[in-house]
């Protein structure tokens, strides 16, 4: 399985999975880092056949609406 770990969650979650042997990219890692604009993480999930883990509630409306990204996980604050 493949992630891709949004800005607000921390970098610590991407380098823990990948301690487990996943495929794990923090967008702190892209080329543009945690300002990569949120149309090209979807585009990268997409591409990339990711599991985009984020607290972006932007991401949830689009993949409601235009199944994008690939596959979400929408991390909530109570």
């Amino acid at each position: 399985m493949k992630f891709l770990i949004d800005a607000q969650i921390p970098k610590d979650i991407s380098d823990f999975l990948k301690e487990k042997g996943y495929d794990s990219i923090h967008t702190s890692e892209l080329t543009l880092g945690n300002k990569t604009d949120d149309s090209e993480i979807s585009f990268i999930s997409i591409r990339q056949k990711r599991v985009l883990i984020s607290k972006d509630s932007d991401f949830y409306y689009s993949f409601i609406l235009k199944n994008e990204p690939y596959k979400l996980v929408l991390v909530k604050n109570r």
